[in-house]
């Protein structure tokens, strides 16, 4: 399955032309609590003929206060009542002192960071009743580690029991501003623990940086890695196509979905085959 974020800008497009076909569309909850009238029965509409997947902006699972209960709850009733198959969240924060700070930023590779993340982890599900997905991040610079990124997600999925969204371009972003194998990295992944993959696009500043931008197409090098990541992986996951700004015209969104369902059936029915002999 291969899905697309759903967005007010190309809504009524999407609904009426029919050239985008998803397997599902995301939203993000907080950008729909508390909506109603027209968008409300436009997210009704779309609803009737897709899944939905849930991916969070706001949790900050990182913060050192601890996660907003009530903003918990309010999300646990949104899954609720639009039957959503899933939640997903990011592992990093965006508040300190209950000041929101608009950005999604790395939490440090320390010990004392996954004790507060877990418990954080655990009082989430606790809630919702069911296991937190949380994606890999992208960050610029580290600022405190003690050990490997992947050490540190590792010891987080151990100890909560939670599940992982794995994001292939933060993978590919990461890696090459901080200059080591994104093909390696991915290995050290639990990838038993993989529920969901999201791919995208970014934008390359100089021969040093790149930024995950969600605005532009996906490149060769990383339908190279997803294709690597696939095979990895062995089975099949749901995909969604991130495309947040820049967004272009539909039958180019879909020519990317197609991509990637080309990539995964491609794969999964060699290995299938392989297996029957």
């Amino acid at each position: 399955m291969v899905g697309i974020g759903y967005r007010k800008e190309f809504s009524q497009t999407f609904l009426n032309n029919g050239v985008l076909q998803p397997d599902f569309v995301e939203v993000a909850p907080e950008n729909w609590l508390g909506i109603g009238g027209y968008w409300k029965q436009e997210l009704k509409k779309v609803l009737k003929k897709y899944p939905l997947y849930c991916h969070g902006l706001s949790l900050s699972i990182g913060s050192p206060e601890g996660v907003d209960i009530g903003f918990v709850k309010q999300v646990r009733q949104f899954l609720e009542d639009t039957d959503a198959v899933l939640y997903s969240e990011h592992l990093t924060f965006s508040k300190v002192d209950n000041a929101h700070l608009y950005d999604l930023l790395p939490i440090p590779f320390t010990q004392e960071a996954i004790n507060r993340v877990s418990e954080n982890i655990l009082q989430v599900q606790d809630i919702l009743k069911k296991p937190l997905i949380l994606e890999n991040g992208s960050y610029y610079t580290v600022l405190e580690a003690e050990m490997s990124e992947e050490d540190f997600i590792n010891e987080i999925l151990d100890k909560t029991g939670c599940e992982l969204l794995l994001d292939v371009n933060n993978v590919y972003v990461n890696a090459f501003n901080h200059q080591y194998d994104a093909k390696e990295f991915i290995t050290q992944m639990p990838l038993d623990k993989v529920k969901y993959i999201h791919m995208a696009g970014h934008y390359q500043v100089n021969e040093q940086l790149i930024i995950d931008t969600h605005g532009a197409d996906v490149i060769d090098p990383v339908y190279d890695l997803f294709r690597d990541t696939v095979k990895q992986i062995g089975k099949d996951i749901p995909v969604l196509l991130e495309r947040d700004f820049n967004i272009p015209e539909l039958d180019i969104l879909q020519n990317e979905i197609s991509n990637l369902r080309t990539i995964k059936n491609e794969i999964l029915n060699a290995e299938y085959h392989v297996t029957q002999k």
